[in-house]
């Protein structure tokens, strides 16, 4: 040890330091030169292990480490396990500068050398330095710990990339959602680890880091991107790429940072269905309101219309009374038959306007499906010949035919009887109408199972079929052509030439037969050919629910 005058410095803070020297006359001076510099030397160690146990128990802030020590285990060897264990720094103090002691040295990541004979200065510059250089590299882990920990826990994953592309970071989610793990992909290309394509269209976007690091600006994907992983499953993501740089301002790479966006979407697409649900709401309140006008438009415009045509039935009713009271009905001149001719032209055209009115305010009832139906079980063997009496004098005076076959089995039928009266009298009037003379009208009943409209009955499988009966009505000497067929139950229709007879109608008996079978969730059916027409009303036994039980 070479003795110097004080140099006038110190450390700022009191140091202690463990000295491994084997040589007691050298450890002394060392540890005087040490204490002389304000730096505090709690103990002197001989060999490696003493130094291993004294740094353990005492946990020196720096060691100053012979090389050569005596015993099984040198400096190098002590150095190398305390460094493992307690992350102590090592200062090395040897006469030997030989390359292969250094190269020893080295791998243990000393954070200084000095040469013997030790000189005060020397000591200071190297035990300020490590200490120093120590401080730093503990600042530098710390922060290195810190942003490892913040990169670990974000939210979001991150890729680091250099300037060719390389993947060089990543972090815990962008190993979950691209399927690499870390060690994997680095040093892979950035596009085989981060490849991203279109939603739609499936072409492969550009890559963003690449973006970032040739134009040096912010890039962002575009909409409906899709990372593909590494076992093909489509991710959509959203995401950013900046470029990094030195403190020069030269481009060093990019960091990508980016997330898995499906939450968000699904939270989209949540708000748009709870806004379209609003809207239908607002829409079916809407409908409502419009449904109630509508059923106060019909009151209304029932009243209006009905109550003109009754008056002047009723104005026609008393002017016959008035000319019968008169005596002057029983007239035989001309003037008395013009005028009785013209009160029966009077009462027809009054009656007619008035069942059309009903047929147009039944039409808009059973559309606005504000019709009134009242069930009751009727026995159809003693209903359908009830109905058929008010036809048989007018089925004599056409000269034709009436047969009708129900069996004494059949069961009744559960249905609105003013509903099944008006389809039954609509379907007898058009074959007592359309039925020529010495030809048969048919009315038949029997058991069956159908299957009701899909507009009647709401969530019915496609093959569901409930029991019931078929109530047909034919007859013979008229067919109807197969273009005529389809449009016969539309309203206001008349097949062209078909009423030989001229006795008129509304042109809304089928539509409104047909609406009425619907209404009581049932089908009608026309078929004709051989000069024969048949209307087939298919009706539920009893009646349905709105679903099937």
């Amino acid at each position: 040890m070479t003795n110097q005058v004080d140099v006038g410095i110190g450390p700022s803070q009191t140091v202690q330091i463990l000295v491994v020297e084997d040589e007691s006359i050298i450890a002394r001076d060392i540890r005087d030169c040490l204490e002389n510099l304000g730096y505090k030397v709690p103990a002197i160690a001989t060999t490696g292990a003493e130094a291993i146990n004294k740094a353990t128990s005492l946990h020196p802030d720096l060691i100053l480490m012979d090389i050569r020590l005596k015993g099984e285990m040198d400096g190098i060897q002590a150095a190398e396990q305390i460094w493992s264990r307690l992350q102590i720094p090592i200062i090395y103090a040897t006469g030997f500068s030989d390359r292969d002691t250094l190269e020893r040295a080295k791998l243990t990541r000393p954070f200084g050398y000095i040469l013997k004979p030790i000189e005060e200065r020397e000591l200071y510059a190297a035990v300020e330095t490590a200490l120093h250089q120590y401080q730093v590299n503990r600042d530098l882990q710390n922060r290195e710990q810190w942003l490892s920990t913040v990169l670990r826990d974000i939210g979001d994953g991150v890729i680091v990339v250099d300037m060719n592309f390389k993947v060089r970071l990543m972090n815990l989610v962008a190993e979950a959602l691209t399927g690499w793990r870390q060690e994997e992909a680095i040093g892979h290309d950035i596009s085989e680890i981060f490849c991203i394509v279109h939603e739609q269209s499936h072409l492969q976007l550009p890559n963003p880091a690449v973006e970032a690091i040739e134009q040096g600006t912010l890039s962002y994907l575009p909409n409906n991107s899709l990372l593909i992983s590494k076992d093909n499953t489509p991710i959509p993501i959203a995401d950013t790429a900046t470029p990094t740089r030195d403190e020069t301002g030269q481009i060093t790479g990019a960091v990508i940072v980016f997330h898995d966006v499906t939450r968000r979407r699904i939270a989209e697409e949540r708000e748009v269905a709870l806004q379209r649900a609003q809207q239908l709401e607002a829409q079916m309140e809407e409908m409502e309101r419009l449904n109630q006008l509508k059923d106060d438009f019909l009151n209304t415009v029932s009243h209006e219309l009905r109550t003109p045509l009754a008056n002047m039935k009723m104005a026609i009713q008393m002017l016959e009374i008035m000319l019968n009271q008169g005596g002057l009905l029983q007239n035989e001149d001309a003037a008395t038959h013009r005028t009785v001719r013209y009160l029966e032209i009077l009462r027809e055209q009054c009656n007619q306007e008035l069942v059309l009115v009903n047929d147009l305010l039944d039409l808009q009832r059973l559309n606005a499906e504000t019709y009134s139906l009242s069930f009751t079980p009727i026995t159809l063997q003693d209903w359908i010949p009830h109905i058929v009496e008010n036809f048989q004098a007018r089925i004599q005076s056409n000269q034709q035919q009436l047969e009708i076959y129900i069996p004494e089995t059949l069961p009744p039928l559960t249905s609105d009887m003013a509903s099944l009266t008006r389809i039954l009298s609509e379907l007898l009037n058009n074959a007592c109408k359309y039925t020529p003379a010495n030809e048969k009208i048919t009315i038949t009943a029997q058991s069956n199972s159908i299957q009701p409209i899909a507009e009647s009955i709401l969530d019915l499988p496609s093959n569901f079929s409930v029991p019931g009966i078929q109530i047909c009505i034919c007859n013979s000497g008229i067919e109807i052509s197969k273009k005529d067929l389809p449009q016969l139950f539309e309203p206001f229709y008349r097949v062209p030439n078909s009423d030989f007879r001229n006795q008129g109608g509304t042109g809304l008996g089928l539509a409104l037969v047909k609406k009425l079978v619907n209404y009581l969730n049932g089908v009608v059916q026309v078929e004709s050919a051989s000069s024969q027409t048949c209307f087939k009303v298919n009706l539920p036994v009893t009646p349905l629910s709105a679903e099937p039980s």
